[in-house]
Parts: structure tokens; C-alpha cells; sequence
């Protein structure tokens, strides 16, 4: 079941965020993610946060700023399991058009976006690790379009 963040979820979303960044993202220090956590603790109880939920327990969590996808982030036991894509297919119901940043280095998560019909629209960098980076985007108008006949 997918719903909206409640303040009791804070701690274990805050937790998966925390394991999950340290696992995904092996070429960025600890002591980044480390330095963050309160501030992204602070961060998610005002964003727009749902939580899939199942058999009474979180086993992933999506964040947006009105159409900008914050991330998508999954208990590493639960990953490649639907999690990921029924939380992003959830938003895609929400939403027109959605994009996201997303590091080069992590190859996993690109593939999974380009699957899910996103489409890299620039490299960057992400101003604090420094890390290069995609903008990805991704529209109803495009996805329907992109379908065959």
C-alpha cells in the first residue's frame, strides 16, 4: 500500500534514506550522508512524502518538490522487487511531468529511469559532492507518445 509520510514514519524513512545512500552511493564519503541525516530528517516531514507500506512495515519511500522527484529510496533487502516502480508509477498518476537528478556513477538507478521512460536531458554536477550528474525528465505527453500503435 502506498500513503502519505506520517510523523510517526519519520525515524525509519529517515533510516532507509541513511542505508540506502551509504550502499547506492560507495563513491561518495560516509561522512556526507553521515552529515546530512538531520537535515534531511527536518526536510522530510515538510515535504510531499509517500511510504510503501507493506505487512506493517516501510520498505521504501518517494519525495517530491511539486515536479521534481527528490529521490526514491528503497530498504536494500526490498530492491528489485516492484517497490521502486509502484512508488514511481504512484507519482506518475500525480503528476504531468516529473524530473529528477540522478549521479552518473550510478548506473542502476539510470537504467531503471530510461526504463521507466525518463530521458536524460543534460549532464551536470551536483554542487555538494561534486559528483557529475543527469537531469532526466519525464512527461505523460512523451511516455504516450513513445507507445507503439
Amino acid at each position: 500500500m502506498i500513503r502519505k509520510l506520517q510523523t510517526t514514519d519519520i525515524d525509519c524513512v529517515g533510516e532507509i534514506w541513511l542505508s540506502t545512500n551509504t550502499k547506492t552511493h560507495v563513491f561518495i564519503p560516509l561522512q556526507y550522508w553521515l552529515d546530512n541525516y538531520a537535515a534531511v530528517r527536518e526536510q522530510l516531514a515538510q515535504a510531499e512524502v509517500y511510504v510503501y507500506e507493506t505487512e506493517g512495515s516501510i520498505r521504501g519511500f518517494i519525495g517530491l518538490i511539486d515536479d521534481y522527484i527528490a529521490g526514491i529510496f528503497v530498504q536494500y533487502q526490498a530492491q528489485s522487487n516492484g517497490v521502486g516502480k509502484e512508488l514511481l508509477d504512484f507519482v506518475k498518476r500525480l503528476r504531468k511531468e516529473l524530473w529528477l537528478n540522478v549521479y552518473q556513477k550510478n548506473v542502476r538507478a539510470i537504467n531503471f529511469y530510461l526504463r521507466e521512460g525518463f530521458k536524460i536531458q543534460r549532464e551536470g554536477a551536483d554542487e555538494d559532492t561534486g559528483e557529475k550528474d543527469y537531469l532526466m525528465a519525464w512527461t505523460q505527453w512523451q511516455q504516450s507518445t513513445d507507445r507503439p500503435l
